[in-house]
């Protein structure tokens, strides 16, 4: 026995290794039933199993020797930014020219009030400075990518959801989080800056044109030039079939490494660079059949979970010297507020400025469905290196004095409670959803297995160009001819 346990090696990144694959691999095996019979996504299972094996847990997963500041900053940077990356490819061809006032109203009034009114609940609850309220509300304000993909993906659940409205939340959730950049700044600069002309200065110049206009621009420049050079290469078949698939992955990941290096947004260069690279939706019908945005989602967006699942700071949930207002109830409250008043009011509100909502129950649904998720987490990280150092990158261990303390002791438990109530009330809602309007039907009306109806969902117009992004989505004609590629 002394000899076997001398054979073992057992650490907490073998554990990881083990139980994230497993997980994964049980997830994959009854991932159909999971996700169109019980209608539950990958997400809040993911974070579950962090939960059950982290230090609250199991403790087999020990966040205290593996987790820093730096790891959490770069995951959600590399996955935000793919799954940004892959709205971009996913969306109709040429879809902005056609839906630009949707986004632009979600993106615009409903974001920058979602940003106030969470900063005002933040401010009453917590009883925090009003500059650290605006900091926590810009994480809090944009849609999250991955947690949308999760519950917009393919399913029988989706397909009751109008088309139309799938992709405005898509393109909406990938815009997001990198417009979120000047919300986030305007609380943080005010801080750090001398004076406030120094701080209006540095927010106009280094945040609105050069991260976010300057890295729009590039991502879309990057996008257009490697669509030209991948057709070029696969029409002299240059390219062989595995790289060609891979590449979706690739460009990715040197969108990100672009934005980061120039300093950038790297969430708009991803997005603009997936918007640039299928505007034509050349590359979605080649690659229709592949599901490589599943795949991805299933391997880095689960794994994402799984991880915040293990650091979520439980500790720092309670009352402490620098954070005395945070209590558990607190916490509850003011996530029950932001659920309920973040963006349902200023949906319904917004309704008829909005062409792609018809009715008041799909305003309603947009309004609802606006999940905080990995991108939280990434602006988070960025607020409390820039609160302790002027930089981006986070301090391996922070000074025990610093004139912001307050400021960096609060952000992270605040946005991470809420993040975890997002990931499992939005996570478990399409259940919700689908048992609730089971039952509301004549029981000679229900599917023989609850929430199995896959008609659209009542109230939302789904004929007549009322579910599609028309006049089409990617991929859907007929390819070039290849002498025109």
């Amino acid at each position: 026995m002394s000899w076997i346990s001398k054979q073992l090696e057992l650490t907490p990144t073998h554990f990881v290794y083990l139980i994230l694959s497993a997980f994964l691999l049980l997830y994959a095996l009854f991932s159909a039933f999971i996700r169109n019979r019980l209608h539950l996504s990958e997400p809040p299972l993911a974070t579950l199993v962090g939960i059950a094996f982290g230090p609250q847990g199991a403790n087999l997963i020990s966040s205290v020797r593996w987790f820093s500041d730096d790891i959490t900053q770069e995951a959600a940077r590399v996955v935000v930014g793919l799954q940004c990356f892959t709205v971009g490819v996913e969306l109709p061809k040429a879809y902005f020219s056609r839906h630009w006032k949707s986004v632009g109203m979600m993106l615009g009034p409903v974001m920058t009030f979602s940003w106030l009114i969470t900063a005002g609940f933040v401010y009453a609850v917590l009883q925090t400075k009003v500059t650290t309220a605006l900091i926590i509300s810009a994480c809090l304000a944009p849609t999250d990518p991955v947690l949308a993909a999760s519950v917009l993906a393919e399913s029988t659940f989706s397909k009751r959801v109008p088309r139309r409205l799938r992709h405005m939340l898509s393109a909406e959730s990938g815009c997001n989080d990198g417009v979120s950049f000047p919300f986030l700044y305007i609380g943080i600069l005010f801080l750090v800056e001398q004076t406030p002309g120094a701080a209006v200065k540095e927010w106009v110049l280094g945040t609105v044109l050069w991260q976010c206009t300057l890295g729009l621009l590039i991502g879309l420049v990057i996008g257009h030039s490697f669509n030209r050079s991948l057709r070029f290469a696969e029409r002299w078949a240059y390219i062989s079939p595995a790289p060609f698939l891979v590449f979706y992955f690739l460009l990715a990941i040197f969108s990100v490494g672009i934005g980061s290096t120039l300093g950038v947004d790297d969430f708009l260069v991803a997005f603009g660079a997936g918007y640039g690279f299928a505007w034509d939706g050349w590359f979605a019908k080649k690659t229709r059949e592949t599901n490589l945005p599943e795949i991805l989602d299933l391997l880095l967006n689960s794994s994402m979970f799984v991880y915040f699942g293990a650091i979520i700071p439980w500790r720092s949930f309670t009352p402490t010297e620098f954070t005395p207002s945070i209590t558990p109830g607190r916490l509850v409250g003011l996530l029950i507020l932001i659920l309920l008043f973040r963006r349902i009011p200023i949906v319904l509100a917004m309704k008829r400025f909005v062409p792609d909502i018809r009715t008041y129950r799909e305003a309603l649904f947009c309004g609802y469905f606006g999940p905080m998720g990995v991108g939280a987490l990434f602006l988070v990280i960025e607020a409390r290196a820039m609160l302790e150092n002027g930089t981006s990158i986070p301090d391996a261990h922070p000074p025990a004095e610093n004139e912001n303390k307050q400021a960096i002791e609060t952000v992270w438990p605040v946005v991470c409670f809420i993040v975890l109530g997002s990931t499992m009330v939005h996570g478990l809602s399409v259940a919700a959803i689908s048992v609730g309007s089971h039952y509301a039907r004549k029981e000679g009306e229900r599917a023989p297995l609850i929430g199995g109806e896959s008609d659209g969902l009542y109230g939302m117009v789904h004929e007549g160009g009322g579910g599609e992004s028309e006049p089409s989505v990617s991929g859907d004609e007929d390819p070039d001819p290849p002498d025109h590629y």
